[in-house]
């Protein structure tokens, strides 16, 4: 069964070598329970891992893309094999003169799949592999060569440093919001040069509405209302790095309980409709979804809502972002599926993977 996703793009290319959803909104929007079983989309593997920290009794991994179940294998391997400041210093979120030696050490564990691509990106892995993708590509050309010529490196540190609501919302209106940074930012995060160096353009065929001056005002709340010392996405944006702040399932603390539960994990290279085709019916507790309504018409949404809300079991839980396109449950799902929006919008609100315009979290009646 072809997928819409997969109709619409070529999934041979890693696109993210890094989750950009909150893990830390995502596990308390998702509550995720010693003995549940959890459905996630794979992506760079960080977030299904992260569920990891809760005990499930069995974390179901999906991804379309070759190249993204390649970046989660590398990453099991990791944890298997690595300490954790090992760990911290392959995905890039340290500085190490030793990655390719690292990557050896993990490279026996993985499939042959996995280790083709991985041996044919050797660049990557001196790189960090963190910075393999597609997405973090086009973040690293803003932040090398279009940040520059808006903002020396020191005022940089500073936005990135602690301050007060106060003091981030006057630093931002004096010396960050300059008109040299309005314009270089929505020409970068135009419709056409997102679509054409950070996604895909056909993965915008089904967003409404203005796309730069929305990423424009959720930018400004995550260098203001926000606070970016403690906020890895935005680290990692404006500095290619991790610093003073880690995503969840990079933390220290995390780590260990992420390595003792690794047996409970298995992926699969697919689609979702054909995953949910293996599964009994009402046999699923927790659906990690990340954003792939995004790129799905109407009708293909309800559609593949239709087959998730059959595998659920009551009580299930739904979680997705919406970035340029809203997808809600339609109205005929009212009987059947129950938004959590008070949930939803406090944990928007302090979502540090700031640059989505809602959160959905609904539950199975």
């Amino acid at each position: 069964m072809t997928t819409e996703i997969a109709a619409r793009a070529g999934m041979s290319h890693l696109r993210y070598a890094q989750c950009w959803e909150d893990a830390d909104e995502l596990r308390e929007a998702l509550d995720v329970r010693p003995g549940h079983v959890c459905l996630s989309i794979g992506s760079a593997g960080d977030n299904t891992l992260a569920l990891l920290t809760r005990q499930p009794a069995r974390v179901i991994a999906v991804d379309l893309s070759p190249a993204q179940i390649a970046c989660l294998e590398l990453r099991v391997a990791a944890y298997r094999q690595l300490a954790h400041a090992e760990l911290l210093e392959l995905i890039g979120s340290s500085p190490s003169a030793r990655r390719e030696a690292l990557y050896h050490r993990c490279r026996p564990l993985l499939s042959p799949a996995a280790r083709r691509f991985w041996d044919a990106q050797p660049g990557d892995i001196a790189a960090g592999v963190g910075s393999a993708g597609r997405f973090e590509r086009y973040l690293a050309v803003f932040r090398r060569w279009v940040l520059p010529l808006v903002h020396p490196q020191s005022r940089v540190t500073h936005i990135l440093a602690p301050h007060s609501p106060g003091e981030r919302a006057a630093f931002y209106r004096h010396e960050w919001d300059t008109w040299r940074w309005r314009v270089l930012f929505r020409l970068f995060f135009s419709r056409c040069v997102l679509g054409r160096l950070g996604r895909d353009p056909r993965f915008f065929d089904y967003a409404d509405g203005p796309v730069t001056s929305r990423l424009l005002e959720q930018t400004r709340h995550a260098l203001t209302d926000l606070d970016p010392s403690v906020n890895p996405y935005l680290q990692w944006i404006l500095t290619g790095r991790h610093h003073s702040a880690l995503p969840l399932a990079l933390r220290p603390e995390h780590f260990e309980p992420i390595r003792a539960h690794l047996d409970r994990l298995e992926w699969h290279c697919g689609a979702v409709e054909d995953v949910l085709e293996t599964l009994l019916p009402a046999s699923i507790d927790r659906f990690n979804l990340s954003d792939i309504f995004e790129y799905m018409s109407p009708a293909g949404h309800a559609a593949l809502l239709e087959r998730l809300a059959r595998a659920a079991k009551p009580g299930a839980r739904l979680v997705s972002w919406n970035l340029f396109v809203a997808r809600h449950r339609p109205a005929r799902f009212g009987d059947r599926l129950r938004p959590l929006g008070a949930l939803a919008a406090r944990l928007h609100a302090q979502d540090k993977a700031f640059f989505y315009t809602d959160l959905v979290i609904e539950e199975v009646c």
